[in-house]
Formats: structure tokens, sequence, C-alpha cells
């Protein structure tokens, strides 16, 4: 099976992923277990970031590389946590203390006002140097709770309840979030980029 650099090292993401790229004919490598380390994130949008991580991947690995950077924005907050999202209360991917931050910021605001999206953007290179990358976008709308519920997932899940349904993304099995989530929308849009250009994952 050929193998796909994923440009992190986050083992919630590399397991959607994998979920994701089940019949692709390619197995999802994490760039941490090839001896690669992150990429500094100076870009200041998600297409950026996600451009700057794919190529440090691909540049260090020599395989094609995925990347996405992905976060919540709330508008009513000015679109924060936004980039920061995985760093929203100061230190790294400390989930709770980014959800217990969330919902103060948002204490004793209507749900009206509450409205929220996942957004996802990823990035596929073929090679560091590829001047063509295919670049997708997935976007998840919803609205924060007052309280987390649920315990599966990871980041913002048990605080996020998407539009039309009743469970919050913690509470959903996996199957039905990956279909609906930004990373979910994200790949169908990637897959569908590639068959435009009369091409499977498997042909890279």
């Amino acid at each position: 099976m050929a193998r796909l650099v994923l440009a992190s090292s986050n083992r919630g993401k590399l397991a959607e992923f994998n979920e994701l790229f089940a019949d692709s004919g390619f197995e999802v490598v994490a760039q941490g277990s090839l001896g690669v380390g992150d990429a500094e994130e100076t870009g200041l949008t998600f297409v950026e970031n996600a451009l700057i991580k794919a190529r440090h991947a691909a540049q260090a690995t020599g395989l094609p590389a995925l990347a996405d950077d992905s976060g919540l924005c709330v508008p009513h907050l000015g679109g924060a946590p936004g980039l920061y999202s995985a760093r929203y209360s100061g230190g790294h991917g400390d989930a709770a203390a980014n959800n217990a931050k969330l919902l103060r910021e948002l204490e004793g605001v209507p749900a009206a006002q509450r409205g929220a999206f996942f957004i996802c953007v990823l990035v596929l290179l073929r090679h560091a140097e590829d001047p063509a990358p295919l670049i997708a976008e997935g976007r998840w709308h919803g609205r924060i709770l007052t309280e987390g519920r649920g315990s599966g997932g990871f980041g913002y899940n048990p605080v996020f309840l998407p539009d039309g349904y009743g469970q919050s993304v913690a509470e959903m099995d996996s199957a039905l979030k990956n279909r609906l989530s930004h990373r979910g929308q994200a790949l169908a849009q990637l897959h569908a980029r590639l068959a435009e250009r009369g091409l499977a994952l498997s042909e890279l």
C-alpha cells in the first residue's frame, strides 16, 4: 500500500483520516512516525498554514503530503478561536481548557448569537515543489452549547451542536460525524477535484 504523509502529530486527526481514506489505496502515516517535526505556522489564514505544513512534510519525507488546517470560528467573537483554536487557552492542545474559555467568553450570550462553524482546509501536494496543489475546504455550521455534552471525538466536539441535529459532535457516532464534518466535506471535495483531473488518490 502506498503511503501518504499526514502533516500533523494529532492522533485524533490521524484516526479520522485513516477512516476517511480507508478505501483509497493509501496508508496515512503521521509525520512524527517518520521523524518529522511540526512546521512553524506563520500564515494568516487556514489555507496558508495548510500549504506551509504540507510542503514541510513532503520536503522532509519525499512522499505525497496531506495537510489540514482547521479550527472553530465564532462570529460573535470576531471569528475566534480561529487560527488559534488548538491553543485558545494558552497551552497547545488542552481541549478542556479551550472549551472552558470558549464557554466563559459566551456566558450569557443568547442561543441566536452563539452561531459557529468548523472549517477545514485540505492541501494535497504530490511533492514538495508541486506548483498546482489540490486545495479543498469544508465548513460545518452549528452553534455553541452552554455546557459540554458527550465524550467522543476531541477538541471542541462536546460544545458544538451541528445545525439540524440534537446531538453534540461528541455524542455522534464516528460514521455520522465523518459524513457531516468539515473534514469529511473537504475530503469529498478533494476526491471531486482529483476526479476532475482524471486522477484517483491511488494514482498519485
